[in-house]
């Protein structure tokens, strides 16, 4: 996750990726606040870490490394597979990004820089992601976990269904 531990506030609980929004602010917005804090935490936002950040955020839905590379080859950032993957394990490890373990992909986060347990539903016809505030310690799960003496340090929560556009298009 991220150093920063400030956390996501309570009334925060936008799903940006089902919903209309102004999206060139959007991504604006998380590029400007990912500069910020590689600048605050001596952070090295590459020429191609920040190329793959702007594709992520540019689309709302998971891309894979390879689609990822594709359009690093076409932008001209070379096409070998480590340009893609040291970036996206970069922007992983800092909390600008999510692996989506179901699709074996990436999705950028909805919260870079805050201390959180994302929680993500997946539109199984178009692939869109929207990312939400999961707090799974705290419930059942949680209750669970301690009742046999075991410390939850990451969860990946992660639904499958389909989104409004897609249901409207049924």
């Amino acid at each position: 996750m991220t150093s920063d531990t400030r956390p996501i506030p309570a009334d925060d609980t936008a799903l940006i990726g089902f919903q209309k929004h102004d999206h060139e602010t959007c991504v604006e917005t998380a590029l400007a606040t990912t500069e910020e804090r590689c600048r605050e935490e001596g952070l090295r936002l590459t020429p191609v870490r920040r190329k793959v950040l702007e594709m992520l955020l540019q689309e709302h839905r998971a891309l894979g490394a390879y689609a990822i590379l594709d359009r690093l080859r076409e932008e001209g950032f070379g096409s070998q597979p480590p340009v893609a993957y040291r970036a996206l394990d970069f922007l992983v490890e800092n909390g600008f990004v999510h692996k989506i373990e179901r699709l074996n992909a990436f999705v950028a986060c909805s919260h870079p820089g805050a201390t959180h347990s994302p929680a993500f539903m997946i539109c199984r016809k178009c692939d869109a992601v929207a990312e939400a505030q999961s707090a799974p310690a705290k419930g059942a799960f949680g209750a669970a976990a301690r009742a046999v003496g075991f410390e939850i340090e990451r969860t990946v929560v992660e639904a499958e269904g389909v989104c409004p556009d897609c249901t409207k298009k049924a």
